[in-house]
């Protein structure tokens, strides 16, 4: 009787190749949390525009605070003397007769009287060009220019002015002065206010994000415990874990605005012979940060990965002291 032959055994991969994706997942130079997950991209992304924002607020701080400077030091340098008209007096003579008193004065470095014509153009703005202003009684403009590093006398000054020509006035802009540094100082703390607000809102993004990354490793967490890995280690895992999304994620969000500050220089430069590039160059400056504001910009990247990282190990602290 023939022998049956025996039924051919199905084939099936070879029991290397199905333990080789177990191994490869516990190779013990794998981190504790996975380097790339859709998690870690979605704080990189949040962790960019935070840094973004909060670096396009500190460059436009310091781009008003420069500016700001220029204005209060150009408007502290000059003194203006109105000179009006009055019955009986002689307007040309009276202002030129101011602008010898003023030019008398110690401190003084220039000098210019405004004639009627150029009075007059000065008006233009407001009342339009073409008018005969003959008839209005348009004041003398004196425009005095301080001495760089010299006090003038503006008490002495005054009290001269208001003997000799009495029908003159002194201003030295201090109100303007005060309303500049009020402006500067209402911007400087609105960027504060808002730089905090982000650092919150990224640090409440840094929380949740550790927490979700402890949930899901909660599993290997236990095992490391059992075998006799301490809460520091843990904490450290995910500390460089945040370092490196923390920076990644900053300096992204810090080049992206260095290039916009950059590329804005370059479209001002090419506005500055139009009017509107004039008076934004009056109101910003050239949108130049140069290399003060730059290092500031990657100080902010640097110190948000700090952050992101020294939070995320605080977090992973009190994480694991509540479990165990």
């Amino acid at each position: 009787m023939p022998a049956k032959s025996l039924p051919k055994r199905p084939n099936r991969p070879d029991s290397d190749e199905n333990e080789r994706p177990a191994r490869d997942a516990l190779r013990p130079d794998m981190p504790l949390v996975p380097p790339r997950s859709i998690a870690g991209r979605a704080l990189v992304t949040v962790i960019a525009i935070m840094t973004f924002l909060a670096s396009l607020t500190a460059g436009a701080a310091l781009l008003i605070g420069g500016a700001s400077e220029g204005w209060r030091d150009s408007v502290s340098r000059e003194i203006t003397i109105q000179v009006r008209p009055t019955p009986g007096r002689d307007l040309e003579a009276e202002a030129r007769k101011a602008g010898d008193i003023a030019r008398a004065a110690p401190g003084i470095a220039d000098v210019r009287v405004y004639t009627k014509e150029e009075s007059a153009r000065l008006l233009e703005p407001w009342l339009g060009s073409g008018l005969d202003l003959g008839e209005l009684p348009v004041p003398r403009l004196i425009v005095v220019t301080r001495a760089a590093g010299a006090s003038a006398d503006l008490p002495a000054l005054r009290k001269a002015l208001a003997e000799k020509v009495p029908a003159s006035s002194l201003d030295d802009h201090r109100i303007w002065l005060e309303r500049l540094a009020a402006m500067a100082n209402t911007i400087t703390i609105g960027a504060v206010l808002i730089f905090a607000l982000m650092m919150v809102a990224m640090a409440l993004a840094v929380s949740f994000a550790t927490h979700g990354a402890m949930a899901g490793n909660k599993d290997i967490i236990d095992v490391l415990h059992f075998v006799g890995a301490q809460d520091r280690y843990v904490a450290r895992e995910f500390q460089r874990h945040f370092l490196r999304l923390g920076l990644t994620g900053g300096f992204i969000g810090a080049f992206g605005a260095m290039f916009l500050f950059a590329f804005s220089g370059i479209i001002a430069n090419w506005w500055v012979a139009t009017p509107g590039g004039d008076q934004m160059e009056a109101l910003f400056g050239s949108f130049s940060l140069g290399l003060t504001g730059y290092a500031a910009i990657s100080a902010i990247a640097l110190g948000i990965g700090a952050l992101t990282a020294g939070l995320s190990r605080w977090i992973a602290y009190r994480h694991l002291r509540g479990l165990y």
